[in-house]
């Protein structure tokens, strides 16, 4: 049976009153903070990017509801129009003005939805460019949340092996996973590949 090596006490003791490990341990605490903001953030833009894709996707269905509306009242309209005009002298006038009337409240009804249309046509286009923002957003806090936990791991290898390169690297991946982070929430610089 291999021999199993008991960490010394006085060992740890050691270890933990070193100012480098303590150093470590502050950086860690400091990347689990940026790394819990980012985390809100990406979870936050993936929450965004949903709702704003259904509330779109709802713009447009009550979009092409009032299409089809508009269009009933148009060919209502124009039917009305062809009776009048194949029965021209046939009509007395009486059907003809109550066929005009009618024709009338038709294509004013079809106005109506065609104004109705602009409006929903902008509100579905305010929602597409809210989704693209939050899609834009997303993948700044996914790489952020990698470059942040390769960080706190290299930290604690740090923490572990006394080995400064690991701490300094660390560093350098915390530093620019808050970048990522920072950028995320105000989009201040269009990285490629990344939105």
């Amino acid at each position: 049976m291999a021999d199993i090596e008991v960490p010394d006490p006085n060992e740890a003791e050691e270890k933990a009153g070193d100012p480098f490990t303590k150093k470590i341990a502050l950086c860690v605490a400091v990347y689990a903070v940026a790394l819990a903001v980012t985390a809100l953030g990406g979870s936050n833009a993936g929450k965004d990017m949903v709702m704003a894709q259904q509330q779109a996707s709802n713009q447009w269905a009550y979009y092409q509801a009032k299409v089809m509306r508009e269009n009933m009242y148009i060919l209502e309209a124009e039917k009305l129009q062809l009776d009048m005009d194949l029965l021209g002298t046939e009509l007395k006038p009486a059907q003809r003005t109550r066929m005009e009337q009618s024709r009338n409240k038709y294509l004013a009804k079809a106005e109506e939805y065609a104004k109705e249309k602009k409006d929903i046509l902008e509100d579905a286009k305010k929602l597409e460019a809210e989704r693209d923002v939050a899609a834009r957003r997303d993948p700044y806090f996914d790489y952020a949340e990698v470059l942040l936990q390769i960080a706190i791991v290299l930290a604690s290898v740090a923490m572990l092996s006394g080995k400064r390169w690991a701490f300094y690297g660390s560093l350098a991946l915390a530093g620019l996973g808050v970048l990522l982070c920072t950028n995320g929430y105000g989009l201040f610089v269009k990285l490629p590949g990344l939105g």
